[in-house]
């Protein structure tokens, strides 16, 4: 067996500049701005200094500081803040500093934003983007590493989005401002400057809820999303240098995800192997391999198999040794080849 060729849907055919993530976010902040006067953006430090990773650098300066403004080290009220003004009409982007962060205006979040369009029966919504760098690779420690994309996948009423391209992160950040709903869009910050794409000069949105096809392959299916994505394309890559033909698929949106394409896919290789960084127990990729095992289990040749962080604290220094790296993916679809 031979491995096979990417998709053009992994690296779409466009006509631009090949930027980073962060330089995508911010372009898709901007252009939004432009388009909809009804957007705002605002956090800690996110005007004259431009956000803790320059994702918002010249937005204030450009849009005023009636549109892009800082706010109190208060997360709870920056989220109360969102909240109020999507539902009086205008479309809030509110930046925490980190997901770790997130917690003082958890309640504001579950409580309020997610519940707003079931309870008023669709009078009012609340659409708002929360944008939040996740996950490690930083050595940034137990305070600003984590990956808790779980909370809020498990409230209905939020979706949940984590990009690991440029061309995805602009698209699917549009996409977002663009809706009704409440949007937590996770930016894997390893990813900010190391991830680099080509992007379209021209308007797009990249929808949520269809996962992108990184990889074609007709041997095994490894789904993740994220910060672990350029993990991925290395083990497979690893594992077709062995023979072995892998289909890598960026799940890209958690809520919604797109069951269709996954399961497509585990129905044509049998095998599925799982990857993100958050820790094991309730991990999101746990409602995956459920639903793989509930609609796809007479195609299934092997058990699904989980890569994950582990259930410690995240470390001060072992980053690589906490994160999913390629060698513990690649162990993982050997079981799964070997079952």
């Amino acid at each position: 067996m031979t491995a096979t060729q990417t998709r053009p849907e992994a690296a779409p055919m466009t006509t631009g500049r090949t930027i980073n993530l962060i330089q995508a976010v911010t372009e898709a902040i901007a252009e939004e701005m432009e388009r909809d006067q009804r957007v705002v953006l605002f956090g800690e430090d996110v005007g004259a200094r431009g956000g803790v990773f320059m994702a918002t650098a010249g937005l204030q300066e450009r849009f005023g500081k009636n549109r892009v403004f800082d706010t109190p080290l208060s997360e709870a009220s920056i989220v109360g803040a969102a909240v109020g003004m999507a539902v009086r009409g205008l479309r809030p982007i509110a930046e925490i500093q980190f997901a770790d962060y997130m917690g003082p205006g958890f309640d504001q979040i579950i409580s309020q934003a997610a519940k707003i369009r079931y309870r008023s029966g669709g009078q009012f919504t609340a659409p708002m983007v929360i944008r939040t760098p996740s996950g490690g690779g930083v050595k940034g420690g137990h305070h600003h590493s984590q990956s808790p994309e779980s909370y809020y996948t498990h409230t209905p009423g939020l979706k949940v989005v984590m990009p690991s391209t440029p061309y995805d992160a602009k698209g699917l950040l549009k996409a977002a401002l663009r809706g009704e709903d409440p949007v937590i869009y996770f930016e894997p910050k390893r990813l900010y400057r190391a991830a680099k794409g080509e992007v379209p000069d021209h308007d797009y949105v990249v929808k949520l809820g269809e996962a992108a096809i990184r990889r074609e392959g007709s041997d095994l299916s490894l789904i993740g999303y994220g910060g672990v994505m350029p993990d991925l394309e290395k083990a497979a890559g690893a594992l077709a240098a062995e023979g072995v033909s892998v289909e890598v698929i960026d799940l890209r949106s958690l809520v919604p995800w797109d069951r269709d394409r996954v399961l497509t896919s585990v129905q044509k290789t049998g095998r599925a192997v799982l990857v993100s960084e958050a820790p094991r127990i309730s991990n999101f990729m746990g409602e995956v391999a459920y639903v793989i095992q509930e609609q796809a289990f007479d195609y299934l040749t092997a058990p699904v198999g989980q890569v994950a962080g582990f259930d410690t604290p995240y470390p001060y220094v072992q980053d690589k040794v906490y994160l999913p790296g390629a060698n513990r993916i690649v162990a993982a679809c050997v079981q799964a080849l070997n079952y």
